[in-house]
């Protein structure tokens, strides 16, 4: 666990000097985006829970939270701001920060926090979710600059992501019976994510394209491997969390492709959509959501999530399977995979 603590160890080290020396709420990292910061609060709990010395874990992880509550703009009905320099809303967001909102609150007793994220998930739902295309979401709205109306697969993968991981907290939490009605509603409004973007999965490649509702062909569009394995990663969760096993078969045609075995003879490696570093092909640019990448941390991180939870969802019976199969492939270059993407796990 070394290098996953000197990850919020590093990051709260080094914070005061990232937001200018300022005392008081702050985030752990400065930077534009309001949520991406607290995405590592998951790690500073986590650090400071376990006792982990040379930092106040405590304090930066309130800092975190007070910035949230009182520095970062909100629309008219209390959703928090994805940007700090504006009200914009991105589908990012729920990954971001209602699990750092949760967990802060099972860690202090605090069952009001808890709620507050599944507030902002509510909250988010209601502006981003485009009922006139399937409940697909929306990717970014409000802001006066780059808006994003498009369904980015990569952002509905988020919002289940982060709605899961809010319904692991809830139910392993103190206040589990408290909160059934919460815990049914993010369960259904992950399905209702699924429902609405594996019809668009690409029936000969099994892979999402970058924009779910556009085909490939569509002008700056591309086949994604990071969102295929991002949503299949969840439709396993789900299955695990909540006994939900609708679309299993569909992650489990993903999950084969992505390590489906290379026939192009002009090609190093022995899978089709891994380079022979190790790199998963094709992904988007995490960092210009509209261009295709080449080597990206986040696609990494999403293959570990997926091969994670297809893991642990083996280990307890593959229920739901409908005759799936176990994965069987390339040892070798499969851990290289998991090593490169742990490290971008551990952020979040």
């Amino acid at each position: 666990m070394d290098t996953f603590f000197q990850i919020p160890q590093d990051v709260v080290a080094n914070r005061s000097q990232s937001n200018g020396n300022i005392t008081g709420p702050q985030p752990l990292i400065n930077d534009m985006s309001a949520a991406d910061p607290a995405s590592i609060g998951f790690a500073v709990l986590i650090a400071n829970w376990t006792g982990q010395g040379g930092e106040d874990y405590a304090g930066a992880a309130k800092d975190q939270l007070d910035f949230l509550e009182f520095s970062v703009p909100r629309t008219g009905d209390g959703a928090i701001s994805h940007r700090v320099n504006q009200v914009q809303l991105w589908s990012d967001f729920v990954y971001m920060v209602p699990p750092f909102l949760a967990y802060y609150g099972m860690i202090t007793q605090n069952r009001t926090l808890l709620l507050e994220a599944y507030n902002q998930i509510s909250l988010y739902r209601s502006y981003l979710r485009d009922t006139s295309a399937n409940n697909l979401w929306k990717h970014v709205l409000l802001g006066s600059s780059l808006n994003d109306e498009g369904h980015w697969s990569t952002g509905n993968g988020w919002a289940a992501a982060g709605m899961l991981r809010v319904l692991g907290t809830y139910k392993n939490s103190q206040y589990s019976n408290t909160l059934k009605s919460q815990q049914q509603d993010l369960a259904a409004w992950v399905l209702e994510i699924h429902a609405a973007m594996y019809p668009h999965l690409d029936n000969s490649s099994n892979l999402f394209t970058n924009y779910a509702s556009q085909p490939a062909t569509a002008k700056g569009n591309f086949f994604d491997a990071s969102s295929t394995a991002l949503l299949a990663s969840t439709v396993y969760r789900l299955s695990l969390i909540w006994g939900t096993h609708t679309y299993l078969p569909y992650a489990e045609r993903t999950r084969k492709a992505l390590f489906a075995p290379n026939t192009n003879s002009s090609s190093n490696s022995t899978l089709e959509h891994f380079d022979v570093d190790g790199w998963l092909t094709p992904v988007v640019n995490p960092n210009m959501y509209t261009k295709q990448g080449s080597e990206s941390p986040e696609g990494q991180a999403f293959v570990v999530e997926m091969q994670s939870a297809w893991r642990d969802w083996v280990a307890d019976g593959s229920k739901g399977a409908n005759g799936a199969m176990r994965l069987t492939g390339d040892n070798g270059i499969l851990g290289l995979i998991l090593v490169l993407g742990m490290c971008w796990v551990a952020l979040f």
